[in-house]
């Protein structure tokens, strides 16, 4: 009993996310290495990225699916990976089109009309992922996606400034 009053008292777990000027400026590496680093350290560590658009996916031990960069930060946290650290990833499949995997599992597919389905339809599940995490670990290291500049992308992202927002997170910008 006195065990779980405690873990309702405890505190969530502290964060930081990192965000890049654009894509392939070297966030998920740096994600991997500040995640190393915390564990070192002698803290539960984990990973988020909320929405990864990558066909790079990573088929964890309970069958589901996340981005494979998701999946080298689990690693460099010494996890084993698992859904809650990618609950959105968009697989392209045409210019116009992608697979929609959530929590992951197949939802549909995503046109390119409609990117704003993913928060309408699924920041719920973001944010209950986040939860579930901040509930488990002292810290998580959030990754953003291209750059939160994207003003085309702002009104309908759910992975930059959104998710730093909700999760309260300071920001490293990289570039």
């Amino acid at each position: 009993r006195a065990a779980s009053r405690n873990r309702d008292k405890r505190m969530a777990a502290r964060t930081l996310m990192v965000q890049g000027t654009a894509s392939h400026v070297g966030k998920s590496v740096l994600t991997a290495a500040l995640c190393r680093l915390f564990v070192r350290r002698g803290l539960r560590v984990a990973p988020f990225k909320a929405q990864n658009m990558s066909n790079n996916s990573f088929v964890t031990p309970d069958g589901k699916e996340i981005g494979r960069a998701q999946a080298v930060q689990a690693a460099a946290c010494r996890l084993s990976p698992r859904a809650d650290f990618n609950p959105i990833l968009i697989k392209p499949e045409s210019e116009t089109t992608a697979q929609l995997v959530v929590g992951g599992e197949v939802a549909g597919s995503l046109s390119a009309q409609d990117f704003g389905r993913v928060r309408r339809e699924y920041w719920g599940s973001v944010q209950a992922a986040f939860q579930r995490l901040s509930d488990a670990f002292d810290v998580i290291v959030l990754e953003g996606a291209g750059s939160p500049a994207e003003v085309n992308l702002r009104k309908c992202a759910v992975v930059n400034m959104q998710m730093a927002q909700q999760a309260a997170a300071p920001v490293l910008l990289v570039g």
